[in-house]
């Protein structure tokens, strides 16, 4: 556990669907209606009450973030967001990927969300390296709870033990006393 700016700051290896937090962050795919990966993951635990909202909502553009119910899910949400496909690091992939965790995190404080936790996003199908999607992630979660004082709890869970070490090593120099 590691604090920065009075936020909680954790990693995990295991499965984000068994998560205690009041969100956590599916990496969708532009349609919202599930996929493989975490999404499908996500999809099959929370039941049909997520894609019927997901439907509602009609897809997301890359970088954004969308809110449905968390369903059966241990958590009151889900926040969709659309991480890039990583094609060599030249198409503004850095950006996209930057926005889909910071703006994850605007969407949760307008509803007041005060934990979150999230996938690696981009780093399976969509083949965005973990080293330096982790920096990314970092990167965003950390400006956004250094202008915004929010949230309180921000989780980063990583399905197998490499990318956990990768997070948890970047994590623990960027946040050392």
């Amino acid at each position: 556990m590691y604090y920065f700016e009075n936020t909680i700051i954790e990693v995990q290896q295991g499965d984000i669907t068994e998560v205690k937090v009041e969100a956590i962050v599916n990496a969708a795919n532009n349609t919202l209606l599930g996929g493989g990966g975490v999404d499908g993951a996500i999809h099959r635990a929370g039941g049909k009450i997520i894609l019927e909202q997901c439907k509602k909502i009609g897809g997301c553009p890359t970088g954004e973030a969308r809110i449905t119910v968390g369903g059966n899910l241990p958590c009151n949400y889900v926040i969709h967001t659309v991480g890039p496909i990583y094609s060599g690091g030249e198409s503004g992939e850095e950006q996209l990927l930057y926005n889909a965790y910071y703006n994850s995190l605007k969407l949760a404080k307008e509803y007041n969300i005060r934990s979150v936790a999230f996938p690696s996003i981009s780093t399976g199908a969509y083949g965005y390296p973990i080293v330096q999607a982790s920096k990314v992630a970092l990167d965003a979660v950390l400006d956004f709870i250094k202008s915004k004082r929010f949230p309180e709890k921000v989780v980063f869970v990583l399905f197998n033990a490499k990318d956990f070490q990768i997070y948890e090593n970047l994590i623990s120099e960027a946040l050392k006393d």
